[in-house]
């Protein structure tokens, strides 16, 4: 793995700059366009995000044990999924109830 060094300051004042500057300013034209074949080749930024595993010790029925392990190897890691899928639900929910009682929620991506 590469070792990641820190930004120099000059780094960072070039970055803010850039930020600072609105889109129309920014000269792109050495940047291609993507094709349709660049598409097709392309995968979703969130199959790339591995986020860093804490071993832990806790405790769970059995019931719900013998159910994991009935499924096949790599109970751990469908737990995790199942864990996952029921926090970025929990997650959307409350951002969806914060934002109708006017509370700021999460940031949100701008795909446009």
């Amino acid at each position: 793995m590469r070792k990641i060094t820190r930004l120099t300051t000059e780094q960072v004042s070039n970055l803010r700059k850039l930020a600072a500057m609105p889109d129309s300013e920014i000269d792109t034209r050495d940047i291609a366009e993507w094709t349709q074949a660049d598409f097709r080749r392309s995968v979703p930024f969130s199959s790339l995000y591995r986020p860093r595993k804490l071993q832990i010790t806790t405790r769970i029925d059995a019931d719900v044990l013998k159910w994991l392990k009935s499924r096949g190897s790599r109970y751990q890691s469908r737990l995790n999924s199942i864990l996952r899928l029921a926090m970025e639900e929990a997650v959307k929910t409350t951002s969806v109830s914060n934002r109708k009682r006017g509370a700021p929620g999460p940031a949100r991506k701008n795909n446009s």
